[in-house]
């Protein structure tokens, strides 16, 4: 079997309904997905796979369950997202593939869906408590070797991979829509947030301590501590946040939120995120973004 294409797509809820597309060239009923454009992020895709199959805008809320199998000759995979619809629909854009779209309970949803492994992963979202709450928590982008640089670390700036880390991540951050920035006080954390600051119209960018390593590694853990209880109020608050931190509190806060002693399944790399999704007071399996 030849290489594997990747594909993305949703469960798109309205209120206690789900959107399927009907597809003329199979004759099926099915989740909006489609494949992904070269080095596409799975999220991005799935949220212009949405947009061109349904003309509705989605907000991405969760990762769901991916599902594999076997296409014309190929391996394929497709990572879904539950996403909610964003102000009004529009038509179908892209009507060679999509001719048709319906908004059903996930009963009528289920019955009429043509394939198992998409009714399983409507079944799972059937079964999920009612998301609450969700956060997107990013580690600052790359800014050189602490080593060469010979100033106040405070004012380390990113470099060029960190401008284009902080690009993908404000492009990777459109479907979820943060309506808040909160930064630690370092320069490249305020610098890692200024793309997805200018894509979205020109959010301030709020300067927070609680996120900001300690001077000795040492106090990561309790200080993480204290960034959880933070990030709690800012989950409470008015507005999606989008929170960038540093590499020594991000792990032991993301262990201390699911209250885990063990830090080391949270290390994360610069530049990279986090999509943080609760129930009421119960975070759900955090996404690596």
């Amino acid at each position: 079997m030849s290489d594997t294409i990747r594909a993305a797509g949703a469960v798109l809820v309205r209120g206690g309904e789900v959107c399927l597309v009907h597809r003329p060239r199979y004759d099926d009923w099915a989740l909006p997905k489609g494949k992904l454009d070269h080095d596409e992020h799975p999220l991005i895709g799935a949220a212009r796979e949405v947009l061109e199959e349904t003309g509705w805008t989605g907000r991405a809320r969760l990762a769901l369950p991916q599902v594999s199998y076997a296409f014309d000759g190929h391996f394929k995979t497709v990572d879904y997202w539950l996403m909610e619809t964003v102000g009004e629909g529009g038509p179908v854009q892209d009507t060679d593939e999509v001719d048709e779209i319906a908004w059903l309970s996930f009963d009528e949803a289920a019955a009429r869906l043509t394939y198992d492994d998409e009714r399983a992963v409507l079944r799972h979202v059937a079964e999920l408590p009612p998301i609450t709450s969700v956060v997107v928590l990013v580690r600052h982008a790359h800014a050189g070797e602490r080593k060469k640089w010979s100033g106040n670390d405070a004012l380390r700036p990113i470099d060029e991979l960190g401008e284009e880390q902080a690009a993908r991540f404000a492009e990777i951050c459109g479907p979820i829509g943060p309506e808040r920035l909160v930064t630690a006080t370092p320069l490249r954390c305020k610098q890692t947030l200024e793309p997805l600051a200018e894509a979205r119209g020109g959010l301030p960018i709020v300067v927070d301590g609680a996120f900001a390593e300690p001077a000795e590694a040492d106090d990561a853990p309790a200080k993480a501590k204290l960034a959880a209880q933070r990030l709690l109020e800012l989950r409470d608050g008015p507005g999606l946040p989008a929170v960038c931190s540093q590499g020594k509190i991000i792990p032991h806060l993301l262990a201390a939120l699911r209250d885990e002693s063990d830090p080391e399944p949270y290390k994360t790399p610069k530049g990279s995120a986090w999509l943080l999704t609760w129930s009421g007071d119960s975070l759900l399996e955090p996404t690596r973004l």
